[in-house]
């Protein structure tokens, strides 16, 4: 049901309020699917590390991230901008840590944002996944991550649904070959299908502005 009040966004009872691009609506509530895939046992597990490593600092390593999240900023599901606290930043940055194949960090790091892929072009068949691009090779010490949507209709323009697919070792030069990974997570790509990407270059424990790329299954 299409809804126009001040803006709000979750559940309440049995309603749950959210937007799209045509405006506010409410919705009868829905449980969340848990599928307890291997994948989400992964991500639960760094989650839990990064919480637990927390609790074993000292006080003035707490402070330095702290310091580190006043300037993490992220927006929330209405469009309003906020920064992390200090545990936040921790967790955030060691979850991408963990995804890297790199060591937990203790001491926060500087702030860092790395630069975003120039360029990005996709091959997809259901033969091959290919995404070539710009700058390469990468810079020493940056990774490439590669978030993946499921398959989806060809006539769809936008998507929210990116799941880690792949990360690329460091310093990695073009192109990123990803279609093993894919069929594993997905299955084999069905000509007319479409795949959308989020790509993103990893530096020092943050990640970049994501360079957004689709394609359509040939």
């Amino acid at each position: 049901m299409k809804l126009l009040t001040v803006p709000q966004s979750g559940s309440l009872a049995g309603q749950t309020a959210s937007h799209n691009r045509f405006g506010q609506y409410m919705r009868t509530r829905a449980i969340p699917v848990n599928p307890n895939s291997v994948q989400q046992g992964v991500v639960r597990a760094r989650f839990a590390l990064a919480a637990s490593v927390w609790r074993t600092l000292t006080d003035a390593q707490r402070a330095g991230w702290g310091s580190l999240g006043s300037v993490m900023q992220r927006t929330d599901s209405l469009g309003q901008a906020y920064n992390l606290t200090g545990e936040q930043a921790f967790v955030s940055v060691n979850a991408v840590q963990a995804s890297a194949g790199n060591a937990q960090l203790t001491d926060a790091p500087a702030h860092f944002t790395p630069g975003a892929l120039l360029t990005a072009v996709v091959t997809l068949t259901a033969a091959a996944f290919s995404i070539a691009y710009t700058t390469t090779p990468l810079a020493g010490g940056a990774r490439l991550f590669t978030f993946a949507s499921p398959q989806r209709s060809a006539g769809r323009y936008q998507e929210t649904d990116f799941r880690l697919l792949a990360v690329s070792a460091a310093a990695a030069a073009s192109p990123a070959n990803v279609y093993a990974a894919y069929v594993a997570r997905f299955g084999v790509p069905v000509v007319g299908n479409k795949v959308f990407l989020s790509l993103q270059v990893y530096g020092n424990g943050f990640l970049s502005a994501p360079t957004y790329a689709s394609a359509v299954v040939a």
